[in-house]
């Protein structure tokens, strides 16, 4: 059985800026942000909404920085903020990131975050260049082992948890991605509302229950 689960919702900000983009949200969901930080190989940076059940959505920017112009990652952040900003991706955890290289033929790339404090939070991911391709599939991470109070859903106290995805796209579609059926392509913690693409598909809509109560962005 494939041990991967929701992870994460990136949001790109957009040409305000990443403050007041994490301004809107956060006076939307009644909750307040949490400092990122700078992905040095990627040339983005981010701001964090820690969410219940070990999850969070990040609001991301591109940087003036030759890596996001290279980085699939960066590439990806930069080309929908150049487009408004929105929804951009979600992204699943596994424990076993080996079986996803195997299934799309490539390795998975590193990636860090520094801490003030000197601390390197870490790791590996893998399909930004098929989210690229098609929005509503999630790329994946694999956090490097014993650092999980590094992880960005611990920066603070949760106020508010992700309850739903809609989706534009289809559940076969993502059962492929991840390589699988049945228990190989089930991705625990996760509630999607998939409806059909009017366009083209990816993120629609994100439900959170906040203390305002449920919040749809």
């Amino acid at each position: 059985m494939n041990s991967c689960r929701m992870d994460h919702v990136s949001y790109a900000a957009g040409p305000e800026g990443l403050d007041a983009t994490v301004a809107r949200i956060a006076e939307a969901l009644g909750v307040e942000r949490i400092k990122g930080g700078i992905h040095p190989r990627f040339g983005t940076q981010n701001a964090l909404f820690p969410m219940a059940g070990g999850q969070y959505l990040e609001v991301v920017e591109a940087l003036d920085h030759p890596a996001s112009l290279s980085a699939p990652f960066g590439q990806l952040v930069r080309a929908r903020s150049e487009q408004g900003g929105g929804w951009m991706s979600w992204a699943v955890s596994t424990t076993d990131i080996g079986r996803f290289e195997r299934h799309l033929g490539r390795e998975a790339v590193p990636g860090n975050r520094r801490f003030p404090d000197g601390r390197e939070l870490s790791w590996r991911q893998i399909g930004v260049k098929g989210t690229i391709a098609d929005p509503q599939l999630p790329f994946i991470m694999r956090w490097a082992d014993g650092q999980e109070d590094m992880h960005p859903s611990q920066a603070a106290e949760a106020q508010a948890s992700i309850e739903r995805l809609s989706i534009a796209g289809s559940p076969d579609r993502l059962a492929e991605w991840l390589g699988g059926e049945g228990e190989d392509a089930h991705v625990e913690d996760l509630n999607v509302e998939y409806v059909a693409p009017s366009g083209t598909p990816g993120i629609v809509s994100v439900t959170f229950r906040t203390p305002r109560g449920d919040v749809t962005l």
